[in-house]
């Protein structure tokens, strides 16, 4: 069974885990989860991949078990903290896949720190923040504020999922995980993605790139797919019945497109 191991860093303590061979010649692939969420949302992909690869989860900084920052952060300190964990565990280059506020964070990474990155997914986010995000997030801010976090848990997981699997397994985990992350984690978090531009990392990609969307994730299967084309020789993926948490809400046809992602890029 795989355990929790803390890393200090940055005046934080970061959860993370590592699965897969002890092997030194076995591939990294690491994962950045998103809002409200922790690292056990890439179950699925873990029981799936751990045979090949050595495989880094880690809980972002206020959420799951690892501290709660003292003030806001921004994408520069996120894609830092990821930075600080390849240093931990002595990661010289890994594949690198988030979703959401990961896969934001995984893209400024990738921009920052691209000798690191062999191959990049980023999965229903963003490349610049839309137009008014701040009066969102002060909405979802307040509802937190007012009746906890669980308030916000239903009508998160009715924007992330489909509605004919809001009360589906997956869709049970996430709530708990949404209910159980810090508001002060949540706050912080959200504070990062009230304004950032990363559109220049999408054009100054190096490395083999897809950019992934479920196919009913609103408008962002059309953004992600302007993204594949900014960013030089990227693809586009989009997995079918499927909205903003593709693998955990379809974890088969998200594995198959991963799997077939890293087959292709293997060095």
């Amino acid at each position: 069974m795989t355990t929790d191991q803390i890393v200090e860093q940055h005046g934080l303590a970061f959860r993370c885990r590592i699965d897969g061979p002890a092997s030194a010649d076995a591939p990294w692939l690491a994962f950045s989860n998103s809002l409200m969420t922790d690292l056990t949302l890439w179950d699925d992909q873990v029981a799936a991949l751990s045979d090949r690869y050595r495989i880094l989860r880690y809980d972002q900084r206020g959420h799951g078990s690892s501290s709660v920052p003292p003030g806001p952060c921004d994408f520069e300190a996120l894609a830092e903290d990821l930075a600080g964990l390849f240093d931990a565990f002595e990661i010289g280059s890994a594949v690198v896949v988030g979703v959401s506020l990961g896969g934001i964070t995984a893209l400024r990474f990738a921009g920052r720190h691209p000798s690191r990155v062999t191959a990049l997914m980023a999965c229903d986010c963003t490349a610049k923040a839309v137009p008014g995000a701040g009066a969102a997030w002060d909405e979802r801010i307040a509802l937190a504020q007012a009746g906890g976090m669980a308030a916000l848990a239903g009508p998160t997981i009715q924007r992330w999922f489909r509605p004919h699997h809001t009360d589906t397994p997956a869709a049970r985990r996430v709530r708990r995980m949404v209910e159980t992350t810090p508001f002060d984690g949540f706050v912080r978090a959200a504070e990062a993605l009230r304004a950032f531009d990363f559109t220049g990392d999408l054009a100054g990609l190096s490395c083999p790139a897809a950019m992934l969307a479920g196919a009913g994730d609103g408008a962002l299967p059309g953004v992600m797919q302007q993204m594949a084309e900014a960013a030089p020789g990227a693809t586009y993926v989009e997995i079918p019945d499927a909205g903003h948490l593709p693998n955990a809400e379809n974890p088969t046809a998200f594995n198959r497109e991963l799997a077939a992602f890293l087959e292709r890029t293997d060095p």
